[in-house]
């Protein structure tokens, strides 16, 4: 039929008795209805009164001819209705816009109605805990973030920029979590925003279900998994996501006839589900809901992937399953199983808290030998203690065997004749395996290696440290405390503690708080050194005060409890009762700030009671010093626990005291409470937020930041930049800018746009905050939009804007070199220069210092992460970066950013967790991962001396003694020679210089070697371009080896001995060794290495002299240690009860008429 050019005749047949012409004119306007829809829009009401007569027979014809009307009318809802009430006429496979933009408005209909559904209940069921607090509008703020928190859409994306307009993601998130004034009435997830007929007609719902199901088979025919995957999650319909993984694999099982990998679809199918878990959803209770799903899926796989089990049950807190796949996997016996169950044991390390740690060892079986006991502090005290258990136990058991007695295990109380039933069974290589796991779960074996790596590879400048040290005075004492932390970063985790040993003279200006600041500084540098770090702070922890003995600093004996807390930090050990025993018995306030800040890092996430009703009588002296301390330590022991006691305590206690000092740590150590809690949280930072204190609102902005951490939280965001611009303090301003570094670290790439205008703020605060928000977003990153972002700021007008541009600049370019950001070497420079510039604020010297040390941290073997290798949030990690923030009020509490420092290093181990001696292969050029170059240290040039004048009558006086000399060795000789005519020097009465003899030649070489640096330094860019293209792509590492993070996508481990057992990610890999029969190299622990002594000596004279030689050795090597030990633990001069400084003799003068008089 030709086409129609106008309607009106047709259109008049919808109005004819006879139902052939009725369905005539629908027939025609149909297939002409895009180019007619003008004429028709009026009688659409005719159309649909056809569709409503039941009598009608073409009524489905008539529901597509109004559904396209609408559609046209942009009336999607409305055109949505019809078009399902149009049934079989409805193609999905017909390819058009009409078709598509139906089809998606179908799938926006049917997740808006499955999650109003499910939604309600899931909130429900995961309804924190009330709170018995005095915040002002707590019930009401609460109430209204339980409603938007359950009608909050899960999955919210990072930037909506990067989806397609019509994305499923891209819907704008309209949940009022944290906004009560704000309605939740335009939610598309409440049943009033879906049209009315979708919600009344309960056959138009199953017409919906059935093209949605449709579309699936579609999908599932096309091996569209992902799509539906993806549906599901947002509509929160679990059942669809089991189908769809098991019509995968099923669909799998008929294509494949090998027998081998006839389960890779559904597995990666439950990877991408677990990273959309991870990743993409933000509500934590469709999370759980997810990850058990997940988990379940996986069980019922005949050989599932162990490490996706581990991470769910991690985030799940399911320590049992861990323990019993643990179990399941030693049992087996298997080399490979084992290998699996000791990578499992090192990633659950990696990944989970103290607490969850624990009750896993607790669920291990027990062995016939005990627990691995706490590093010694040395072998001697190891081996006696080894030595006197095996005596105990023998004893034992020869008195159990003689009175009758069943032998008794060493550890609790149970006799051998009812035994565990995992007990029987066990094998001595099971028992031996289990001791392994045990200890691997302790922690002992990841800080042993990553301490062995960071001591082996070292590669710390020391022309840059000798500089800064040089370029600020110590006298000052935030210059002494700037240097002593950029040596603490520089060394930290490498137990060089050189430096100040050599500087004595240095170290002794330390006063104060800067004596406490560098005590301190020895934990970082040791951090890890379980075996001697408790001999090594001997001589600076508290001593009970002996008659007679010079008493030690109580400076020097705080820091020395925070140095210890450091170097045992997240690691349950004996040092925890250490510590905690100082602090009890503590008096001065010093020492016990020092204690609380290690009992707090030590005991991270123990949730131990007694611990904290330790600190919290302590809180109660009202003591401004150590409230502070003592309000963090509580956060940090009972990190991320949400106990509501422990939150109801520390809210009463912030608005009764009066010292700000204190309301700032316990701001801090709420938020440290409710660390990763998310939903759960929200009553808190609503209560904090609407506090008249600013500091209680900068306490909220922490919370929301902390529970919201590496979410990317669209609400989270929303309200930190809200508060940005309209906090009437620059403290919570400041702190909302920063805090958008937490929220989005795990995609660095949006902070720059999202700060961009924030930077150009009027602010001086908000321009600071936006600086450190790039610094810990994009640390160790490199990224270019960060660095064009800062480099203007270095310049800003306010010196704390400096200081933090630099830091930030710092955290990003840590571990990069010229190959990687070509600017890398122009920041080093700028933060040199402003180290050495007079005339630069003593704020910006400080950060500079601070930025040196940063950017060379561990020894230039560290990046900061706030994620673990495997993806997870770094809990010590994020707890040291939020705690560091903090030195903008507290120095000391700088030191809390070496938990962020993270070796970048590859261990790989083999089945006897012992360090084989093999090569792996990297396929890049050696330079583009190597380690920037050393700074050379410029020898200034000293003031040329004034040549001395000679007189010409001087010089020729020198020129005949000269001649005569000469004349002389010859007739010695006795040798004739032919008389030569001596030359005529051209004598002038001008003066002549005398130059030393050489020194043309020293001065020509001087100049043609600078001039050959200079030619190099101009073409430096060109030849190490050059050089990189003339390198060859690919070489080979050796185990334990430096591997940056953006290098392990080229690491691989080709065909020979051992292969890993997943795939690597850095930080310790197991092996598995292809040929066990043959005899394998190992390599050398350097960190640990002791000198053996010598053979007995056989006469009292041999002892003797050995006895002395031993002891001189030992002087020299500890001869420094000990000096230094003696300048911190001195006591100051101007503390209270020192010895009082001479007063200065009366000056003496004249006057003028006595002066007058000598003349």
């Amino acid at each position: 039929m030709p086409g129609l050019s106008s309607a009106a005749g047709v259109v008049g047949f919808l109005s004819e008795p006879e139902p052939e012409l009725q369905v005539f004119a629908l027939q025609v306007l149909n297939e002409q209805i895009d180019s007619l829809w003008t004429e028709v829009a009026g009688s659409v009401g005719d159309i649909e009164a056809l569709y409503e007569d039941p009598s009608f027979p073409e009524r489905e014809l008539a529901a597509l001819v109004a559904a396209k009307v609408y559609y046209n009318l942009q009336e999607y809802n409305e055109s949505m209705i019809f078009a399902l009430g149009a049934g079989k006429l409805f193609d999905l496979d017909h390819e058009g816009e009409f078709e598509d933009t139906i089809i998606s408005k179908c799938v926006d209909t049917y997740i808006a109605l499955s999650g109003s559904v499910s939604a309600p209940a899931n909130s429900s069921s995961q309804q924190p805990p009330q709170l018995t607090t005095a915040f002002p509008s707590a019930a009401n703020a609460n109430g209204a973030s339980s409603i938007s928190a359950g009608l909050a859409s899960p999955t919210t994306p990072f930037s909506q920029s990067t989806l397609p307009s019509k994305s499923l993601l891209s819907r704008q998130d309209s949940s009022t979590t944290f906004d009560p004034s704000m309605q939740a009435g335009g939610d598309a997830n409440l049943p009033s925003a879906l049209p009315a007929s979708i919600v009344s007609q309960a056959n138009i719902q199953n017409q919906l279900y059935a093209i949605v199901d449709e579309l699936f088979e579609r999908c599932f025919r096309g091996g569209s998994y992902r799509q539906v995957i993806g549906i599901a999650v947002e509509a929160r319909r679990l059942d669809v996501l089991r189908r769809a993984i098991s019509r995968a694999s099923e669909d799998e099982k008929e294509q494949r006839k090998d027998e081998i990998g006839n389960l890779i679809r559904s597995q990666d199918l439950i990877e991408y589900l677990l990273e959309i878990c991870m990743d993409v959803v933000q509500e934590r209770g469709l999370r759980n809901e997810l990850l058990q799903l997940v988990l379940d899926l996986l069980n019922d796989i005949p050989s599932p992937d162990y490490f996706s089990i581990a991470k769910c049950i991690v985030y799940l807190n399911e320590h049992t399953m861990a323990s019993d796949m643990l179990v399941q996997l030693v049992t087996k016996g298997d080399p490979t199983s084992t290998a699996i169950a000791y990578q499992i044991a090192f990633d659950l390390y990696d990944n989970s808290t103290q607490e969850f740690l624990k009750k896993v060892r607790e669920e291990l079986p027990n062995t016939s030998e005990a627990e691995p006991a706490q590093p010694a502090d040395s072998e001697e005290q190891m081996q006696e203690g080894a030595t006197e258990a095996k005596e105990s136990e023998q004893l034992l058991k020869e008195l159990n065997d003689s009175a009758g007695v069943p032998a008794a295990t060493l550890e609790g109380g149970r006799s051998e004749g009812a035994p565990d039933k995992k007990e029987e069974t066990l094998s001595p290589e099971a028992q031996k395996a289990f001791d392994s796991v045990r200890e691997i779960l302790s922690g002992t074996k990841t800080i042993e290696l990553g301490l062995e790596f960071l001591f082996r590879s070292n590669r710390t400048d020391m022309a840059v440290l000798n500089k800064i040290r040089d370029s600020l005075e110590a006298r000052n004492s935030i210059f002494h405390t700037a240097v002593t932390l950029a040596t603490a970063f520089m060394h930290a985790g490498t137990t060089h503690d050189k430096f100040f040993r050599e500087n004595l003279d240095w170290l002794a200006k330390a006063v104060n708080w800067s004596k406490f600041t560098a005590t301190a500084a020895l934990g970082v540098i040791h951090r890890g050194n379980l075996g001697q770090g408790l001999k090594l702070l001997d001589p600076y922890l508290p001593k009970e005060q002996i008659a007679g003995s010079n008493p030690s600093s109580a400076y020097s004996q705080g820091g020395s409890l925070y140095a210890l807390g450091l170097i045992y930090a997240n690691h349950e050990t004996f040092a925890l009762d250490i510590i905690r025993e100082h602090f009890k018995k503590a008096t001065e306030e010093v020492v016990q700030h020092g204690g609380a800040l290690g009992l707090g890092v030590a005991g991270m996430a123990t949730g131990d009671d007694s611990i904290y009703e330790d600190l919290k009588s302590v809180l109660y002296t009202d003591s401004a010093l150590n409230g502070e301390a003592v309000g963090i330590a509580m956060g940090l022991i009972m990190l991320g626990t949400g106990n509501n006691k422990a939150l109801e305590d520390m809210i009463h206690y912030a608005h009764d005291t009066q010292h700000e000092k204190i309301v700032r740590g316990l701001a801090l150590g709420m938020a440290l409470i409710m660390y990763g809690r998310q939903e759960g949280a929200d009553e808190v930072v609503n209560g904090l937020l609407d506090d008249p204190d600013p500091i209680l609102r900068y306490g909220g902005i922490q919370t929301l930041s902390l529970a919201y951490c590496g979410t990317g939280s669209n609400k989270a965001v929303r309200k930190l930049l809200h508060v940005a611009v309209s906090d009437v303090s620059d403290d919570v301003r400041r702190i909302a800018v920063m805090s958008l570094g937490f929220i989005l670290f795990r995609k660095p790439s949006n902070v720059p746009r999202m700060v961009e205008l924030l930077s150009e703020s009027y602010n001086p605060h908000v321009r600071y905050g936006a600086a450190m928000a790039l610094g810990i977003s994009c640390a160790g990153t490199g990224l270019d939009e960060a660095i064009d972002l800062l480099e203007p700021m270095i310049k800003d007008p306010t010196d704390f804007v400096r200081q933090g541009a630099l830091i930030a600049l710092s955290m990003i370019m840590v571990q990069q070199n010229e190959a990687m950001n070509p600017k890398v070497t122009t920041i080093r420079k700028t933060l040199m220069k402003a180290i050495t510039d007079r005339h630069e604020d003593a704020m910006t010297k400080f950060g500079s210092a601070i930025a040196l040390g940063i950017i060379d941290a561990g020894g230039r073997n560290c990046t900061i992460s706030l994620q673990t290798q495997t993806g997870n949030l770094n809990m010590a990690g994020i707890v040291g970066m939020a705690v560091f923030t903090q030195y903008w009020y507290w120095f000391p509490l700088t030191h809390f950013l070496s938990l962020s420092f993270a070796p970048t290093a590859v261990v790989g181990l083999d089945q006897d967790l012992e360090i084989p001696s093999f090569k792996f292969h990297s396929a890049t050029r050696p330079s583009l991962f190597d380690y920037p170059p050393e700074q050379e240290a410029k020898q200034e040039d000293a003031p040329e001396k004034v040549k001395t004048a000679v007189l010409s009558t001087t010089a020729q006086a020198k020129r005949r003694a000269q001649k005569k000399e000469k004349r002389q060795r010859r007739e010695s000789m006795d040798i004739d020679q032919t008389p030569t005519t001596p030359k005529i020097s051209n004598l002038s009465d001008k003066m002549e210089l005398d130059e030393a003899p050489g020194k043309a030649e020293d001065n020509q070489e001087a100049e043609k070697s600078d001039g050959e640096k200079k030619v190099e330094g101009e073409s430096s860019p060109e030849s190490a371009k050059k050089k990189m293209e003339k390198e060859k792509v690919g070489y080979q590492l050796e185990n334990m080896s430096r591997v940056l993070p953006a290098q392990r996508k080229f690491i691989s481990f080709p065909d020979g001995r051992y292969r890993p057992v997943k795939k690597p990610v850095g930080g310790v890999i197991l092996l598995t060794d292809t040929t066990p029969s043959e005899p394998k190299s190992l390599m050398e622990l350097k960190a640990k290495k002791k000198v053996k002594p010598a053979a007995t000596p056989t006469t009292v004279q041999d002892r003797v002299v050995e006895a002395l030689g031993q002891h001189l050795a030992n002087n020299a090597e500890a001869s420094g240690a000990a000096e230094a030990a003696g300048v911190l633990t001195a006591v100051d001069e101007d503390v209270e009860g020192g010895e009082e400084a001479e007063v200065p003799r009366e000056f003496e003068y004249f006057t003028d008429e006595e002066g007058g008089g000598d003349e």
